[in-house]
């Protein structure tokens, strides 16, 4: 039964134990094979590249967008490449073949990125497309590089294994990302083999461009869409958990079994990522299975996320969410019975690109919640010149999420729980399908109340 799998970056640097864990784990001979394995960049590589995900510091490609010297950065950039390859020595990597590997790859794109760089100094053409190509290439080396040493290695333990490199580096082919994946898997025997594949693929649409950093989970999913597995599958270093263990304490938790895609759509929407939504997208629509599965417990089975998923008993499945938040309040007193404020207040959102992850209204008020990060003063600006009133905080966002969970008395046992431990709710609210139930609390009281809510649900 042909599978294909995901590997993250933080899992992609314990290659021992992916290799001892996944690839080997109770299999033998032919079992091996019938596998295509995505691969994500080492863990930090794709941060000194582009930019850190967490913090925002500047990587290479900021040096290029200032039009400032990079020669050296990608010096030093081959010597740490180098330098996580003698890392893999004793797993079999040949580090001679993989140094080399590296050193020419780089080089190669330093070429492209010098080239993009006199352009983009010309003043001829427009900043923005020669900088995403840039985004794009830089973006290709670090899933290259992950893929080859992965690959190399499962060779030299005499694995018939296959690098799919997607990234298109040494081809000038016009493919869509979809047409690249196809053309790359047409003629593979997958029974035969372990497909290892770069989780950057290069297609005219830039990928980049379309889905920035969530870029391998969308490689992934497409090609799972392309070869119709029987399950895929995304190994992590963590469970899905009915709520953070790290918070709430490992024996105050459980890993979550089975639920759907809707909600798996609910956690990527306060940050607590099991695929990234654009990826997720294509496995529902066409009935593909997806497996959360520990990198570090092979033998428990992970969770189970499937289309037509509900849950036999009505129940909380997690308690998640985000204190990375703001909350804007756009009051106004000619806002009631007026047909078209709230359209007023989103076009003015769209023009600034700034979606919302809630919203709640009364009479005279509007109040919308974003991510901190999408907060801008022109934003704010434009909203002052068009109401009356503005106001904004910071705070965070608790949720209950749940594939059946319209249990009655539900909201009142939890505005209980979180009165009983002093937190103060700020605004609640849920759609009519009752898969999300959202509280805004204070962000000092974002781990108290995720804590409380668990230990209610729990009873």
């Amino acid at each position: 039964m042909l599978t294909v799998e995901k590997i993250g970056g933080t899992s992609m640097s314990a290659l021992s134990d992916v290799i001892k864990n996944i690839i080997t784990y109770k299999r033998t001979g032919s079992e091996l094979y019938n596998r295509i394995f995505v691969v994500s960049a080492f863990s930090g590589v794709t941060n000194i590249l582009l930019e850190n995900k967490k913090t925002g510091a500047p990587g290479v490609y900021h040096l290029i967008a200032k039009q400032q010297e990079f020669t050296e950065p990608l010096n030093n950039l081959i010597a740490q490449l180098k330098e996580l390859n003698q890392k893999y020595v004793p797993l079999g990597l040949n580090l001679a073949v993989a140094d080399q590997f590296i050193e020419d790859h780089v080089r190669h794109a330093e070429g492209f990125l010098k080239h993009l760089s006199g352009i983009l100094a010309s003043g001829y053409v427009s900043n923005e497309g020669i900088l995403q190509a840039a985004r794009e290439i830089l973006a290709s080396i670090g899933e290259t590089h992950s893929a080859f040493v992965f690959t190399n290695i499962l060779q030299n333990m005499s694995i018939n294994a296959t690098l799919v490199d997607l990234s298109g580096f040494y081809d000038h082919e016009p493919y869509t990302i979809d047409q690249r994946i196809r053309q790359a898997f047409k003629d593979i025997e997958f029974a035969n083999t372990i497909c290892i594949a770069t989780g950057y693929t290069k297609g005219t649409e830039g990928i980049m461009r379309e889905f920035d950093r969530g870029y391998s989970e969308v490689t992934f999913s497409k090609i799972a869409v392309a070869v119709n597995p029987a399950e895929a599958i995304i190994h992590k270093e963590y469970h899905l958990c009915s709520a953070d263990p790290v918070l709430v304490g490992q024996d105050q938790c459980i890993p979550v079994g089975f639920t759907n895609y809707d909600v798996a759509d609910q956690l990527a929407d306060v940050g607590m990522e099991a695929i990234h939504p654009k990826a997720s997208k294509p496995l529902e629509i066409n009935n593909i299975n997806l497996r959360i599965k520990n990198t570090f417990e092979p033998e428990h089975p992970g969770t189970l996320i499937t289309r037509e998923y509900i849950s036999p008993e009505k129940r909380v499945e997690v308690i998640t969410g985000t204190n990375k938040l703001m909350m804007i309040d756009i009051y106004d007193p000619l806002m009631v019975g007026n047909v078209g404020t709230d359209l007023q207040i989103m076009q003015i959102f769209a023009n600034h690109g700034v979606s919302y992850n809630f919203k709640a209204t009364s009479a005279n008020s509007i109040s919308i919640v974003i991510w901190q990060k999408d907060f801008k003063q022109g934003l704010i600006d434009e909203l002052e010149s068009n109401f009356e009133k503005i106001t904004s905080e910071k705070v965070a966002m608790v949720c209950l999420i749940g594939s059946n969970m319209d249990k009655l008395g539900l909201l009142a046992q939890s505005s209980k729980a979180l009165a009983e431990a002093n937190i103060n709710i700020i605004s609640a609210g849920f759609a009519l399908r009752k898969v999300n139930i959202q509280f805004i609390v204070a962000r000092e009281d974002f781990d108290n109340a995720v804590i409380a809510l668990n230990k209610e649900m729990g009873k």
